[in-house]
Parts: structure tokens; C-alpha cells; sequence
């Protein structure tokens, strides 16, 4: 009984001392935070590397549902609800599973993300959105496997997978527009506690989203007045709107408004904007 009793500690005791021990993984662990929009992306994943092997058609087969990763099952989590290539998704979190093929490749969000790998028994009615998308060739090889969030713009972004020499995008909306108007329109009702931030953001979205210039002029306009000239980047905005509008010598004053501020500030990339567009509209 006592050797039994040794035995049991001595066993312990080299599980004590390798839980100490501390080496690199081999498929690091990762997590990508980004903003898209008005909407909370996070991926979180593992990285395996190629290490000289052949990855898409050997290791990772045509053809089979492939974890997307290693390790546990790759994950990733909308804040709102969003819509990948015109299917919709709710804001929740979804495993990334694909199954690769040479020109096109299927992407699934399942709604279980507690897999390690693979489901043990693959549940369709818990796939919430399948989309196709073809492959595109990579002129460098991508030694570890990497996730990204790519082309973001303040609807949406693509969702990029690559590996070896392969890379796939998948297009996915946000619902920014109706979040931005919906927080206008609330902010800009209390007219008593504005700032003139609180009218250039609400211009200057306006503008870039093409949505009554008027109404983006009149909010620009008011923020300039209220910053007392200062603001080159206020400026800046209000010229582009003024050209926009086709109001041509309105915008070559402002412009040259924002440059004498941004020349003042030390903000050369502003100077350079302004002198840019100084040039092109004298040639109009």
C-alpha cells in the first residue's frame, strides 16, 4: 500500500513539474479585433504554419469540411446583425467552417462554437448561412495560416482567409447607415446642448454618404462658425462640400482657409490635401 501510495505522488509529481514547463505552440493562438462600421467584429483562432507541407488538396483535403484553423474550432462575433453575401446573420457568434475546393470555396457559419475541431456529427439546422466563394492566387506564400478583416469601408468589409497561395474573401455588410442616422437624428434634436463637433460629425457623414448635401452644408457650415476658423479639418470638409455642390469659389476659399490652419498646426498632410485639390479645381 505504501509503495502504491509512492507511486501515485512520484506520478503527481511529474505532472506538477511539466504543467511548468513552458514551450511555444505549434498553431498559435489568436484574436482580431476590428471595428467595421458602427459594428464590433472579433475573430479568434489558431494559426498553424505550413512547415514545408504541401497544405490545400494534401493536408487539408478537397472537398471535406475543413475546422478553418486548428485547435478549437475558429470563431468569430458580430455585435449587430449583419449580412454576408446577401444572407443574413443575427449578431451572436458563429464557427468558421469551409470545405476547400481548387477554384471555389464553401464558408458556413454554425451556430455551435464549443467544437474542439470538427462537430462530431454535423447538424445542418445549425448552419446559419452558406456562402460560395472563389479562390484567388496569392504570388507569395503565406507560411501561417492568417485571418483578416479587409476593404473596410463604413457599410462593410470582407472577411479574408489565406494560407499557402491561396486567399478567399468573403463580403459582409453592417448595418451603419441606420445606426449613424438613427444617432443624427437624436443627438441633433436637442439643439440646446450642440457642440460644433456634434454638427461636423453629423455634416461630414452626411457628405460621405451622399445624403442631402443642403442639410450637410447647413451642419458644416454651423460647426466652422462655432470653432471660430480653427478646425482645419473642419474646413477641409466644408470645401469639399461647397465643390459638390458646384459652388467653386466658395470652396477655393475654404480650402484656402483649412491650408493657412493646417500650415499654423504643422499638419502637412493637410496642406498637401488642400494644394492638391487648389490645383484641380483652378482647372475647372
Amino acid at each position: 500500500m505504501k509503495k502504491f501510495a509512492l507511486l501515485l505522488f512520484m506520478v503527481s509529481l511529474c505532472f506538477s513539474l511539466e504543467a511548468q514547463i513552458q514551450t511555444p505552440a505549434p498553431s498559435p493562438f489568436s484574436t482580431l479585433e476590428q471595428k467595421v462600421g458602427l459594428t464590433d467584429v472579433t475573430v479568434k483562432y489558431s494559426r498553424p504554419a505550413m512547415r514545408g507541407r504541401t497544405i490545400f488538396g494534401d493536408l487539408v483535403p478537397y472537398g471535406a469540411i475543413w475546422r478553418t484553423g486548428a485547435n478549437q474550432n475558429t470563431v468569430i462575433t458580430f455585435s449587430d446583425d449583419v449580412t454576408v453575401k446577401g444572407k443574413e446573420l443575427k449578431a451572436g457568434s458563429y464557427a468558421i467552417y469551409t470545405r476547400p475546393n481548387e477554384a471555389v470555396w464553401e464558408v458556413f457559419f454554425y451556430t455551435t462554437t464549443d467544437n474542439w475541431g470538427n462537430p462530431q456529427e454535423w447538424d445542418a439546422s445549425k448552419v446559419a448561412a452558406t456562402v460560395k466563394v472563389e479562390t484567388m492566387d496569392i504570388p507569395m506564400p503565406i507560411e501561417s495560416f492568417t485571418i483578416t478583416i479587409d476593404d473596410l469601408h463604413n457599410n462593410g468589409a470582407a472577411l479574408g482567409i489565406m494560407w499557402e497561395n491561396t486567399y478567399v474573401g468573403v463580403d459582409f455588410v453592417v448595418p451603419t447607415v441606420d445606426k449613424a442616422m438613427k444617432s443624427i437624428q437624436e443627438t441633433m434634436a436637442n439643439k440646446e446642448d450642440l457642440k460644433a463637433n456634434d454638427y461636423f460629425a453629423a455634416g461630414s457623414y452626411y457628405f460621405s454618404e451622399g445624403v442631402n448635401m443642403e442639410q450637410a452644408k447647413e451642419w458644416v457650415d454651423k460647426a466652422v462658425e462655432m470653432d471660430g476658423g480653427k478646425a482645419y479639418w473642419m474646413m477641409r470638409t466644408q470645401s469639399l462640400i461647397y465643390a459638390k455642390m458646384g459652388d467653386k469659389k466658395a470652396a477655393i476659399e475654404a480650402a484656402k482657409k483649412s491650408m493657412a490652419a493646417a500650415q499654423a498646426a504643422g499638419n502637412q498632410d493637410y496642406v498637401k490635401m488642400n494644394k492638391d485639390s487648389l490645383k484641380e479645381w483652378a482647372k475647372m
